[in-house]
């Protein structure tokens, strides 16, 4: 087949975007396909260029990546960086080539990228595209939304309220939380602007750094437990695998920067609580829609049970992701894993 891979873009996990790409179109180009790894926002050329047997010239003209910062991007000077300055989302020659290809994997994290528009425009445009469809895409990307389906549908969430820049309330006295809680971006990831608060000087400076990303707030009582993720495929669960951070919380350092975490799975933890995961990961992928492939992140104590955190759309397919941890496990290698979702996407057109 021939097939686009499309990373980068302006969210704040650009940067991680780019390692998830590199290493899809590396896979898929082993399975014997021809992939052009292409930068949503920059994309081809500056202008519009003759792309007739553009797919034969993969290698030549796919986007080269560095390994991952352990800061997020400036996107400041990424929007500088583009030579045409135009306002829109796709850069030049983007659509053209997705619609020229096959399919076009959807390795994009964050803004622009999980959360639906570029779905919703792909439907619109005739692309076919990985992952799940706009609305379900739009509705697990958005924490604050996400968690009214969760209780909804009866799946255990920690307790929590939404909060804008219009709505701001610095003195935590006299909201319906207690000290500690955690602040984080509504519609963020990679843990990007998320803060533990455990005392009221705390909480402002979590505002502030929280609002820096976005303009809505998850403030949300904090749990304190054992950090698991559960992948989903066809509504089916994947092995539960256990996060240990070997300093602080699982953060966007701790994320992307081998050695930084331990890494368990299957997880060692009692049947009873693997298979009651693993059915909340598979509710939420129901209830919500993710009809493709997703994966939900959980905290659990032996005091208080489950809690169903989030759940992610297009999950991380970098060195140290999670997904592809889980799929080994069962017998799937990481290109048998990438041809999986091209195939389980593709379903949905047929």
């Amino acid at each position: 087949m021939n097939i686009v891979v499309l990373a980068g873009g302006l969210s704040t996990e650009r940067d991680v975007s780019f390692k998830t790409g590199s290493m899809v179109a590396k896979a898929l180009k082993e399975n014997g396909h021809k992939v052009i790894l292409l930068d949503v926002f920059m994309g081809y050329k500056d202008e519009e260029t003759d792309l007739t047997g553009i797919f034969d010239k993969a290698d030549e003209i796919s986007i080269k990546v560095d390994n991952i910062p352990e800061i997020a991007p400036d996107l400041k000077k990424v929007k500088a960086s583009r030579k045409d300055q135009s306002d829109c989302f796709f850069g030049p020659n983007v659509i053209r080539m997705c619609q020229m290809a096959d399919i076009v994997f959807m390795a994009l994290h964050g803004e622009n990228g999980e959360n639906g528009k570029l779905q919703a425009a792909f439907d619109l445009l005739g692309v076919r595209y990985t992952g799940s469809d706009y609305l379900s895409s739009a509705i697990a990307m958005n924490k604050g939304m996400a968690k009214q389906f969760f209780m909804a549908n009866k799946i255990p969430t920690p307790m929590g309220i939404s909060m804008t820049r219009e709505t701001r309330e610095d003195d935590i006295t006299k909201l319906p939380l207690k000290l500690p809680c955690v602040v984080k971006p509504c519609c963020g990831g990679s843990s990007i602007g998320v803060t533990i608060v455990n005392d009221p000087k705390e909480f402002t400076e979590a505002l502030e750094e929280a609002f820096h990303w976005e303009n809505e707030l998850i403030i949300e009582e904090y749990v304190k437990g054992r950090e698991f993720s559960v992948g989903v495929m066809e509504g089916k669960a994947l092995p539960v695998i256990e996060i240990a951070p070997i300093e602080g919380f699982y953060d966007y350092k701790n994320k992307y920067k081998a050695g930084s975490a331990v890494e368990t799975c299957p997880a060692d933890i009692p049947a009873d609580v693997t298979a009651n995961m693993q059915h909340y990961a598979e509710e939420v992928a129901r209830v919500i829609g993710l009809d493709t492939y997703s994966r939900c992140d959980f905290l659990w104590n032996e005091e208080d049970g489950i809690y169903c955190l989030e759940t992610n759309t297009l999950p991380g397919m970098t060195p140290t992701s999670l997904l592809p941890q889980e799929a080994q496990v069962i017998g799937m290698n990481f290109n048998q894993l990438c041809e999986k979702l091209i195939e389980i996407s593709l379903r949905k057109y047929n």
